[in-house]
């Protein structure tokens, strides 16, 4: 069992904690049509983060966070790469199976004539056991 690193722990909290906090941000902000509604009287235009309101705050750290989300997710990556790289330098073959050369396989073949005569509910007068095809 490989040991992780301290580093790829520690990116892999960040990359946790950034998801959670995009997740969060995104819930709170309110769209650009609840501005609309709140010009009509509604009672929710007051804000707590000053005459401009918390949109372009959020929107902001929005934005860093997701940032650092991408290159954590980044960060991951290379880190699933130089792992996967130092399984195949530990001795784990790479295993291939193939068919041996020369091998033939044989395929199933339908007999026409004893499916025709016994399993289809087709007959020649156009119905379906018993059931009237309807005409034109």
């Amino acid at each position: 069992m490989m040991e992780t690193p301290v580093v790829e722990t520690l990116v892999l909290i960040l990359h946790v904690l950034a998801s959670l906090a995009i997740i969060g941000l995104v819930l709170i902000q309110h769209g650009k049509g609840a501005d609309m509604g709140s010009g009509f009287g509604g009672g929710a235009s007051g804000t707590v983060f000053g005459s401009g309101g918390a949109g372009s705050f959020l929107q902001k750290l929005t934005t860093y966070l997701a940032i650092g989300f991408f290159l954590t997710s980044f960060g991951l990556a290379v880190f699933a790469k130089n792992r996967s790289d130092d399984a195949g330098q530990l001795g784990i073959p790479d295993v291939v199976e193939q068919a041996p050369l020369g091998a033939e396989f044989e395929l199933p073949t339908l007999d026409t004539e004893a499916a025709t005569e016994s399993e289809l509910p087709f007959v020649e007068d156009g119905s379906v056991e018993g059931n009237e095809v309807p005409q034109g």
